[in-house]
């Protein structure tokens, strides 16, 4: 199996805990940005972390939690109990040498965004206010977007987070594109994650993760609750048909913009969709 591919380990508890160290491998050797994490819980349940020098964006996938962080009580957030309810996901953004602490009303996931933090930022409700379900693409390309803080909203240090809702039978991350170079305006170099959800949920998903030329080629079939790592390369996604696909989008990097560039073979797409 890829090492790109990360399944969760359970189905309780903190299922997903990628960090710049784990996270390198033989394809991902230079990662040293993104962290994810991800739990699963249960009403009653009670976790907390620490930030150290990582900043965080914590997700209310699902359900519902009361959260302090940064010494304040930000009380009971969360609103929709499935993701494909497809609602504004209620965030909260935390700075690094801090801390949280959620405590489940519900059963609830919780996801776990970070990367580095430079004490730029307070700690802040980042959602569901200022977020709002938007189309992107045509066709078998349309897709639908929850910005939750890409880099119109000056609210963190470096991290990038988003949500897609990709229709059964439509691509998405499409025409290919990379960000895999610090060449800034013409490109940024943004390592990227994708937790994976499917409806109905025993669905899969494909996503590619290569390089035009061809030293990174993989071909990776997505199940319920996958998390890819996208350390450089081109990486859309495809929902077959009867099976819908979420995925939340995680990118860090030396600066907090997002530019890229289409694969040649298929930028044509968007030139005609323009």
């Amino acid at each position: 199996m890829t090492d790109l591919l990360r399944k969760p380990n359970g189905t309780y508890g903190k299922v997903h805990d990628i960090t710049p160290e784990n996270a390198r491998g033989a394809q991902s050797p230079d990662w040293n940005y993104v962290g994810f994490g991800l739990y699963h819980l249960e009403a009653g349940n009670e976790v907390s972390e620490v930030t150290f020098d990582r900043e965080v964006i914590l997700v209310l996938v699902e359900g519902k939690a009361e959260i302090t962080a940064s010494g304040e009580d930000f009380g009971e957030m969360g609103d929709r109990m499935n993701v494909f309810e497809k609602t504004p996901p209620h965030c909260l953004y935390v700075p690094n040498d801090s801390d949280w602490k959620a405590s489940a009303t519900t059963k609830c996931t919780i996801a776990v965004c970070s990367a580095p933090g430079k004490g730029g930022h307070k700690a802040q409700r980042l959602g569901p206010d200022g977020i709002e379900l938007t189309p992107r693409g045509k066709g078998q390309n349309t897709r639908y977007i929850n910005n939750i803080a890409m880099e119109g909203r000056d609210i963190a240090d470096s991290l990038l987070v988003t949500e897609v809702f990709t229709p059964d039978g439509n691509w998405s991350s499409y025409p290919s594109h990379r960000h895999d170079e610090d060449n800034f305006p013409d490109m940024t170099y943004l390592e990227e994650t994708y937790y994976h959800r499917l409806n109905p949920g025993q669905g899969f998903g494909i996503q590619r993760v290569y390089t035009e030329d061809g030293t990174l080629d993989e071909t990776i079939a997505v199940k319920d609750g996958d998390v890819v790592l996208v350390p450089r390369g081109h990486h859309p996604c495809g929902a077959p048909y009867g099976y819908e696909m979420y995925y939340l989008n995680v990118m860090a990097g030396p600066l907090r913009k997002w530019r890229f560039k289409n694969d040649p073979d298929h930028d044509w797409i968007a030139q005609r969709d323009a």
